[in-house]
């Protein structure tokens, strides 16, 4: 039988010390600003917390982990289950003279990013150029100017889906281009990397400041956007790579639109909510994009946006299909 949103809070809430709330909105906190709410959301206080709630949590209760919500679409007919939000008690950040750092998933990567400057520990400068929380960044082995998540890390720590805490090598997370082949179950709580000490904070912010000015040149910074929609087709250095803009642009889709999500002109690998485009309307856009990739080059672009939750009944978004 299905739990019900007010049913999982009222089994969690003696069990809790952060928020409980059962039908909790999630689209104020996305950046597309779009989507239904969950189920229930659970804001834990710190580890032990999230560990005590998913150990009373029934197996057959869906569960979602969201940080910041960047790379995430929230569909429009909400998400099933718990949703585990990790914010303050998983932001915060301790350094070491020997350059490891251990950091809190829910830290934004622009913060990790000058954390690390600031303690004189190089090799985090292309974090300033990642949307999201490190948590994401671990899932999905973000990267950016020539970095990825894997390069300095060293160990993560994990909640089970039963509540338990144990600690991934590098061997276990399985990193390859933009995935982990860490279960899926699994929720990160914290990460420690091992970065080069005694390099000059001047110079690690010099480079954050050529990462940061980057993105505001090139991509749609200041728009509700989700970061980039799809992955490369081709890792990092295959021969003749080939970006998923080009492939996107090649196809004449600069400047699609539908509803109100519009393909940026300026990156053509992202897409905006002009304002009032609901979740479908992004999703359309997105697998419309999709279909006339691989009518007009053959190649099949996957996404890179998480797309989470239900549909709203009747609004379906079917794979590369054109809409428009």
């Amino acid at each position: 039988m299905t739990m019900r949103g007010a049913e999982i809070a009222a089994l969690l809430g003696p069990h809790v010390r952060g928020r409980v709330e059962a039908g909790a909105s999630l689209a104020e906190f996305t950046w597309f600003r779009v989507g239904g709410p969950a189920d229930c959301l659970l804001v834990p206080q710190d580890e032990d917390d999230l560990a005590a709630a998913l150990a009373v949590l029934p197996v057959e209760v869906p569960v979602t982990v969201l940080g910041l919500a960047s790379n995430t679409l929230v569909r429009d007919g909400g998400v099933p289950g718990l949703v585990i939000r990790l914010i303050r008690g998983f932001s915060q950040a301790q350094t070491f003279e020997d350059g490891t750092v251990t950091a809190g998933t829910g830290m934004a990567d622009a913060r990790f990013a000058r954390v690390c400057a600031d303690a004189g520990i190089g090799g985090f400068s292309f974090f300033r150029g990642i949307p999201g929380s490190l948590g994401g960044a671990l899932r999905m082995n973000a990267g950016a100017h020539g970095g990825e998540t894997k390069d300095n890390f060293v160990s993560a720590r994990a909640v089970t889906r039963n509540g338990q805490i144990v600690t991934l090598t590098a061997a276990q997370m399985g990193f390859h281009y933009r995935h982990t082949d860490a279960p899926l179950d699994l929720i990160f709580t914290s990460v420690t990397f091992k970065g080069t000490p005694g390099v000059d904070p001047l110079v690690l912010k010099a480079q954050m400041d050529e990462v940061s000015t980057y993105r505001e040149t090139h991509q749609p910074t200041k728009d509700r956007t989700g970061g980039s929609t799809f992955k490369n087709p081709d890792p990092p250095g295959t021969p003749n790579q080939r970006s998923a803009w080009k492939h996107v642009d090649a196809a004449g889709c600069r400047g699609l639109v539908i509803g109100d999500a519009i393909v940026s002109e300026k990156h053509c690998n992202f897409l905006i909510n002009r304002g009032s485009a609901t979740a479908a309307d992004i999703e359309r856009l997105g697998e419309t994009v999709r279909a006339r990739v691989r009518a007009v080059t053959g190649v099949d672009l996957d996404w890179e946006i998480k797309r989470i939750g239900r549909f709203a009944e009747g609004a379906e978004v079917s794979p590369f299909t054109d809409y428009a």
